[in-house]
């Protein structure tokens, strides 16, 4: 975890994965930046529905956004063609049983809420 908040922003909650360098490119810009956070590993203690529905809602209400689509079990699954026919409670909870589902990194915190990294975005959401 980092030393000090860079700004007013809550404690961002991160989960990652240990074997993914888009998630370890995230920590790492985290803690050059000071922002304070938590990192969980989003297999063994994928997102909450809670933090799933706040994420929804800052995606603006597009499930894909919170897939991963290019992971095995999402294909495994078939979800390219059964998510269309599910409603939100289905696909939260498919989503907060099966961290490998979840599209990483996932950072959220009460002012900020990012899935996969892209510095440009972070650092507009941050604003540093």
């Amino acid at each position: 975890m980092s030393a000090k908040p860079a700004n007013a922003f809550s404690l961002a909650v991160i989960y990652t994965y240990a074997s993914c360098d888009t998630c370890r490119s995230a920590t790492r810009w985290l803690r050059e930046r000071k922002i304070l956070f938590l990192e969980k590993p989003i297999r063994e203690t994928p997102p909450s529905q809670t933090e799933l529905k706040q994420m929804l809602k800052r995606q603006g209400g597009q499930l894909t956004k919170l897939f991963n689509v290019a992971g095995r079990d999402y294909r495994a699954l078939e979800l390219k063609t059964k998510l269309p026919r599910l409603n939100e409670d289905e696909a939260l909870a498919l989503l907060s049983e099966n961290g490998n589902l979840v599209k990483r990194p996932f950072l959220l915190s009460e002012k900020v809420g990012l899935v996969g990294f892209d510095e440009a975005t972070w650092k507009a959401a941050f604003a540093v």
